[in-house]
């Protein structure tokens, strides 16, 4: 799923094509690509239509293209939402849900192959969209304020993973960067957040940052097609990936062989010198665990994402 840095490089792709532009059309492909515009797809169309857009903005996974006006037009990528800018004449990609022709000609597609995704209208939510007001600032948020929310993940009954998945605390961040950031933080997925101790909690949040800024700088991560850039070309921070997805290979750090920890309904992927703590049997290459680690009990966060 795209996570922060993904969805900040998609929002900046579309800043120069969208900002100032009027939607001249919509058509909508696919009703399921607009069903949480509870209205229906003809009144989507009917709303977005002849709406003057600014500038694209981002909080954590939601991006949304606000409206002169107040309104705003929501977007969640979900699994594999993209949005592609091209001619109205130029082949459509397998997929494409959701057509919106600009003033200047241009044509903005979005495309979404597991529908996990969508776009609604969203009134009045040009600052804010009321539909994502629960969802916490992000860590490049000018207004996050790091000692508070590391304070507040210490004060949770939780383990560090959850706390730093749980959309409520701080928002975008994924598995693929949770894992990063709990390796450059030597600090162990499991690791009960009232353990952790302040300065850890900060220290966990810092890299965090820092691995999504450079994740940012390299385009986001691509592991397959579902995510690429408004143009269709893929990121390529994968290849600077620490542990994530390296089951079996050495860690860049100690040498020691990266392994994978079940984890809710996905997996965590650790070194088990660097990152060690709390947690049962590490699933080795080639061999299965036969006992979930603690990480894994109980239910998953509310969390958005």
């Amino acid at each position: 799923m795209p996570e922060l840095p993904e969805v900040e490089v998609v929002r900046a792709g579309l800043e120069p094509f969208l900002t100032g532009r009027r939607i001249a059309g919509v058509d909508v492909l696919d009703e399921r690509a607009v069903r949480r515009h509870e209205a229906g797809a003809a009144d989507f169309v009917r709303r977005l239509t002849g709406l003057e857009l600014g500038r694209p903005a981002r909080r954590g996974k939601y991006l949304w293209l606000p409206a002169v006006g107040g309104d705003a037009v929501l977007a969640h990528l979900g699994m594999s939402g993209q949005f592609r800018v091209d001619a109205p004449d130029a082949p459509l990609a397998r997929n494409t849900r959701v057509l919106v022709d600009l003033d200047d000609g241009t044509q903005v597609r979005f495309v979404d192959q597991r529908l996990f995704g969508g776009l609604s209208f969203s009134p009045g939510g040009a600052q804010l969209p009321p539909e994502i007001a629960r969802i916490a600032r992000d860590l490049f948020d000018e207004r996050f304020d790091l000692p508070a929310v590391a304070a507040a993940m210490t004060a949770r009954r939780s383990t560090v993973k959850r706390a730093l998945l749980d959309q409520r605390l701080v928002s975008g961040i994924g598995n693929i960067y949770a894992d990063e950031a709990l390796w450059r933080a030597r600090t162990h997925p499991g690791t009960p957040t009232r353990l952790l101790g302040a300065r850890r909690a900060r220290a966990v949040l810092r890299a965090a940052r820092a691995v999504m800024a450079e994740a940012l700088a390299a385009g986001g991560t691509s592991f397959d097609a579902l995510y690429v850039h408004v143009d269709g070309e893929r990121g390529y921070f994968d290849r600077e990936l620490a542990v994530h997805g390296r089951l079996g290979e050495p860690c860049p750090r100690c040498g020691a062989t990266i392994v994978r920890e079940a984890f809710m309904n996905r997996s965590s992927h650790l070194c088990p010198r660097c990152q060690r703590g709390p947690g049962t049997a590490a699933i080795r290459p080639g061999k299965a665990s036969s006992r979930k680690s603690v990480v894994d009990a109980g239910p998953g966060p509310r969390g958005v994402g």
